[in-house]
């Protein structure tokens, strides 16, 4: 009975992750075949998706060694490109006092934007177990390791890298379908659109990276400010 709950768990947990895996097949493809145009060999291919699990950091990282950059400034732009995953993982920590703590490394390798999207919305809607959760971030894992395997197989058979960059098209459409899933209320709706709005004003005003992160700290900081607000007026 025991081993059936598991499995039951980790199954449930693997179903949320199906829409995720969608997105990252054609993304992970895209990636390894890229790093395959680049010279990559198929093994350092697969191996950066096992290791890394990042889409950005790792298109990034081939772009770079293809223009022959330095191990140092790729670790630097990596690092600040991925800042983000302070702010996502302090604020799934707060749902997870309960789970075992040896397993929090593991959710926090496999933490990316989309597992984080789906995770805190399931979070949100009723308590989870760790199963669960292991179940709904290694599949979409495996799903990215999936992809990045198949590119750097079939990568040879693309002469242009720019017609693997329209593949891109599935990153923007999995993170779109997890936004609107998460706007159940005005409240998350509005927070979604200034979110939109700085990141946007960010772009065009502030060079480097940055502007994703501070519309996100910037919106988090009204969000609390405005329940502060409507608390005290209670």
């Amino acid at each position: 009975m025991a081993l059936m709950a598991t499995t039951q768990l980790l199954l449930a947990g693997a179903k949320k992750a199906i829409p995720i895996v969608l997105g990252y097949l054609p993304l992970g493809f895209a990636y390894g075949a890229l790093a395959s145009i680049a010279g990559i060999s198929l093994s350092l291919i697969v191996m950066m998706s096992l290791l890394v699990f990042a889409g950005s950091a790792q298109f990034i990282t081939v772009s770079m060694l293809a223009a022959g950059a330095g191990s140092a400034s790729i670790v630097a732009t990596v690092f600040l490109v991925n800042l983000r995953h302070l702010l996502m993982s302090a604020s799934m920590a707060t749902y997870l006092p309960q789970f075992p703590r040896r397993l929090l490394p593991l959710l926090a390798f496999w933490l990316t934007d989309e597992n984080y999207a789906v995770a805190c919305c399931e979070l949100r809607e009723s308590e989870k177990s760790h199963l669960y959760m292991l179940g709904l971030f290694g599949t979409a894992y495996g799903g990215w390791v999936a992809g990045s395997v198949l590119g750097g197989l079939l990568g040879g058979f693309f002469t242009s890298p720019s017609a693997l960059m329209t593949m891109e098209y599935a990153l923007y459409a999995m993170f779109i379908f997890l936004l609107v899933i998460q706007c159940t209320e005005r409240k998350l709706l509005f927070a979604a659109c200034v979110s939109g709005a700085l990141s946007l004003l960010f772009y065009l005003t502030i060079p480097g990276s940055w502007y994703i992160m501070l519309a996100a700290v910037c919106t988090a900081t009204m969000g609390v400010m405005a329940e502060k607000w409507k608390s005290s007026q209670s």
